[in-house]
């Protein structure tokens, strides 16, 4: 079994300040994985709303929650949404006898009523799949490859990981997007998603896509909003501020699993991926979501001009402003979009990702560093983010 230390670290601390922790991630991302340690499953304390028995234990949640000490694990809690109010009224007895560590497939209804019910009361903890700090530097490759979803990493070969992800992709259609409430037809949301594919490291423009399907530029944006309220895809927001340029005010789309966008563009093995065209922006977004597991920015933007210049990754830490370029290259070297961003946007720092084994500085202010310096066990966001040894 793979450790996942940071996480379960992240929900030890949130416990221990907060009456009620929210665990929320998309299907098969390794919550109850990791909610099985702290609370067995054939514990009374423990409930998964996707067992019958579980589902049915809750039919009087008040009368069955009320006397239970210590802490409480509802799982899929989604599937049971009257449970909030009721949650409030637990967790508002003095003295408290019990917190409640919840979990949910990453469902906007599920955040909006919790943090309307649960106001004050909850702190919120996303995850996803294995990061690269997880699995290990070694298994770079198979994990961009495959993706981080546990099972989709962990099969026995890559004919394996492909036909897990073809059944994740098929289930999350057919029965997880109804659980939501969504009624567009499954056939619809893959072609839509598989559009997506093509689109990834991509400025949004919801005018082709619409056209293609059929459907209004609302309805598309809508489709995409939804893909990424279940952490499918990621819509990285441009940064731009009062300078005397043109700048791009559209998102980019980037998919949150590598192996889901590998499947969707039909490939399987590495020899196809390295002779993808998108191979390139597999990497690139590949890259961006290990930064965003291994640093945990405040906020995060990219930024773009129409004259040409261009940061892939604007980070906000602590308060303060670094750029991340992501180079699939042997040596980058210094850029003129660099030199620009750092003047522009008062960048502290540029952190230029690459695939090598050397961090070097590029200039003033702008260093190389390997992308398994995310895998390091003592990795910190001033290393990465700051070049620091």
């Amino acid at each position: 079994m793979i450790k996942r230390p940071a996480i379960a670290s992240a929900i030890q601390t949130g416990l221990e300040r907060s009456r009620v922790v929210a665990l929320i991630g998309p299907r098969q991302c390794g919550k109850t994985t990791l909610a099985r340690e702290f609370v067995p499953p054939d514990s009374l304390n423990y409930f998964d709303l996707e067992d019958p028995i579980g589902l049915a234990r809750l039919d009087e949640p008040m009368t069955v929650l009320r006397d239970l000490r210590g802490l409480i694990v509802i799982d899929e809690i989604q599937r049971k949404p009257d449970l909030f109010p009721i949650l409030r009224v637990l967790c508002d007895r003095a003295p408290l006898p019990a917190r409640f560590l919840i979990l949910g497939s990453a469902s906007p209804e599920l955040v909006r009523r919790s943090s309307e019910s649960l106001a004050g009361r909850l702190e919120t903890i996303s995850m996803g799949g294995f990061a690269l700090a997880e699995v290990g530097a070694s298994a770079q490759q198979s994990h961009w490859l495959r993706g981080g979803f546990p099972l989709s990493f962990l099969a026995a070969s890559d004919q394996d990981s492909s036909a897990w992800r073809k059944n994740f992709i098929q289930t999350f259609l057919e029965r997880d997007l109804p659980q939501f409430g969504v009624r567009i037809p499954a056939a619809t949301i893959l072609r839509f998603w598989t559009m997506l594919a093509h689109y990834h490291g991509q400025i949004w423009n919801a005018t082709e896509p619409a056209r293609s399907l059929g459907i209004s530029e609302p309805t598309a944006r809508r489709y995409l909003d939804l893909l990424e309220g279940v952490f499918m895809v990621r819509q990285l927001q441009p940064w731009y501020a009062n300078l005397k340029k043109r700048q791009v005010k559209s998102p980019k789309i980037y998919f949150r699993d590598s192996g889901l966008l590998h499947h969707l563009l039909g490939i399987h093995s590495a020899l196809e991926l390295q002779t993808h065209p998108k191979l390139g922006a597999s990497w690139e977004g590949y890259v961006i979501e290990e930064i965003f597991k291994a640093v945990a920015p405040d906020e995060a933007y990219f930024w773009a001009t129409h004259n040409g210049a261009e940061l892939d990754l604007l980070i906000v830490k602590q308060g303060h402003k670094f750029g991340v370029e992501c180079k699939r290259v042997d040596a980058p070297r210094l850029t003129p979009s660099m030199r620009i961003a750092l003047e522009d946007l008062g960048l502290e720092h540029i952190a230029v990702i690459y695939p090598g084994d050397r961090r070097y500085p590029l200039a003033e202010r702008v260093t190389a560093v390997p992308l398994d310096a995310l895998a390091s066990p003592d990795a910190s966001w001033e290393k990465i983010l700051m070049g620091a040894e």
